[in-house]
């Protein structure tokens, strides 16, 4: 379940990153705010699907919530998903 956490979580940040990257310019110097509906909508899922997968390992693995709102606010920064993942590895080898 942990190995699925951390795949979702690497998903989750690349779609973070092409919001940020590549759609929100779009929208803004291109004038293609299809761009965001589409990309942001696909972010917006897998962040919710992350979200959700963080707190059935949370119950699973009795991981307190210190560590929980760790793993979750490193959603909200850009790059922030792929530190977790190293903390996320080696809690998956124990």
């Amino acid at each position: 379940m942990i190995e699925k956490l951390r795949i979702l979580g690497n998903v989750e940040g690349i779609s973070y990153l092409l919001l940020l990257g590549i759609a929100m310019p779009m929208k803004y110097y291109f004038e293609m705010p299809m761009a965001v509906k589409i990309v942001g909508m696909a972010h917006g899922v897998l962040f919710v699907a992350y979200c959700l997968l963080l707190a059935l390992c949370m119950k699973k693995f009795n991981w307190k919530l210190g560590y929980g709102a760790y793993l979750f606010i490193a959603t909200l920064i850009p790059f922030g998903t792929f530190v977790t993942d190293r903390k996320l590895r080696n809690q998956g080898s124990n």
